[in-house]
């Protein structure tokens, strides 16, 4: 089976590592501790079985089975069912900069002494993150919530590099626009793609997170159709800290939220603009072909005017050229004359017409 990591916690501090999930439920139940299974890439079969042993809602099983699911968090029975997106920069060249990000699927269930994590994406690392829940066993004592509240904060954390990211793209995007750059269209296109990727993101979690804030109650175990949070928290200072935190990581989400409308709408800008300025070359160079084929036009006009010119002289001397015996005018004496008083009669007429109708 996929497991990463597979732990019982009693009072905050790991007590056990069973080597099946069968065991683990046994040993949760006898020690009235906390369980915490993190699956990785699972495959359908290791998902029933899991939920077999704890048993998770068929709906939520099938969610988690099929994946693809959106950001959300829904209530079965006693059972929370989480779905989280987190985000991963990519290096691919290994300079240093982030090329791109990949959103991947987490799915977690937090029942009243139990918490299964499934991972499909490298980030966040959460068995860095159970290693500094494990040095804290006075909020991890608190259990399920606890460790839910620390998945959360660690996938909020991963949409900080991504924003930064996308902060400076646009700014490099809005000082191409007006340089020309041929690709500044595909720019705009793959941060777009990227910030319609932090939206949805993000956008769900802000109301999964005010939810589990403004409930104030904690985790408890009832009976069937009780909801998790219902009951008013004890005045422990590591409750009132973890809501501190809980808010701190929502007011996160708020801003991640905000800011990704923000970058959307300066890319919709950026587009339109980047729009308008291709529009306004094409009309430009439309203008240029129109001035050339104009000019065109003008030489053609000349060019057939001189040839209309030319043809009468040309046709009167072919005529005359053709050297039949009985041709009279030959043998006259002003036949001559008369050619060439006849080409050039014609010729100045259609100068004259020509000129006049402007094409010379």
């Amino acid at each position: 089976m996929s497991i990463m990591d597979n732990a019982v916690y009693v009072d905050g501090k790991r007590t056990a590592n069973p080597a099946s999930i069968e065991e683990t439920c046994e040993v949760t139940r006898e020690r009235g501790g906390t369980a915490w299974v993190d699956l990785a890439w699972p495959e359908p079969d290791e998902i029933r079985a899991v939920a077999e042993e704890f048993s998770l809602h068929h709906l939520a099983v099938e969610d988690a089975i099929h994946a693809h699911q959106r950001p959300k968090i829904e209530h079965y029975d006693d059972v929370l069912f989480v779905v989280l997106h987190p985000a991963r920069s990519v290096d691919d060249d290994g300079d240093g900069h982030i090329d791109r990000v990949e959103f991947g699927e987490v799915h977690a269930w937090v029942g009243p002494d139990f918490v299964v994590t499934i991972r499909r994406s490298a980030a966040p690392d959460l068995g860095a993150m159970r290693g500094r829940l494990e040095q804290d066993p006075d909020l991890l004592r608190l259990g399920p919530v606890a460790i839910l509240a620390a998945l959360l904060d660690e996938v909020v954390d991963t949409y900080r590099p991504v924003v930064a990211r996308l902060r400076g793209d646009i700014d490099q995007i809005e000082d191409q626009l007006f340089s020309r750059d041929p690709e500044v269209s595909y720019r705009i296109y793959e941060a777009t793609r990227e910030v319609i990727g932090l939206q949805r993101a993000t956008g769900p979690l802000v109301d999964m997170l005010q939810e589990l804030h403004d409930a104030k109650q904690r985790y408890v175990g009832g009976e069937p159709g009780t909801e998790h949070l219902d009951a008013d928290l004890p005045q422990d200072p590591l409750w009132v800290e973890l809501l501190r935190s809980l808010r701190n990581v929502l007011d996160h989400a708020v801003k991640h939220a905000e800011t990704s409308g923000t970058f959307r709408a300066l890319l919709t800008n950026a587009l339109n603009v980047h729009s308008t300025l291709v529009t306004q070359e094409q009309n430009e160079e439309m203008r240029r072909m129109s001035e050339i084929s104009l000019q065109q036009s003008e030489q053609t006009k000349k060019i057939s005017a001189w040839a209309a010119i030319l043809f009468a002289p040309t046709l009167i001397g072919t005529i005359y050229g053709m050297n039949f015996d009985h041709m009279p005018e030959l043998h006259w004496a002003l036949g001559y004359p008369l050619a060439l008083a006849g080409m050039l009669g014609l010729g100045g007429i259609f100068y004259w017409i020509f000129k006049k109708v402007g094409w010379l």
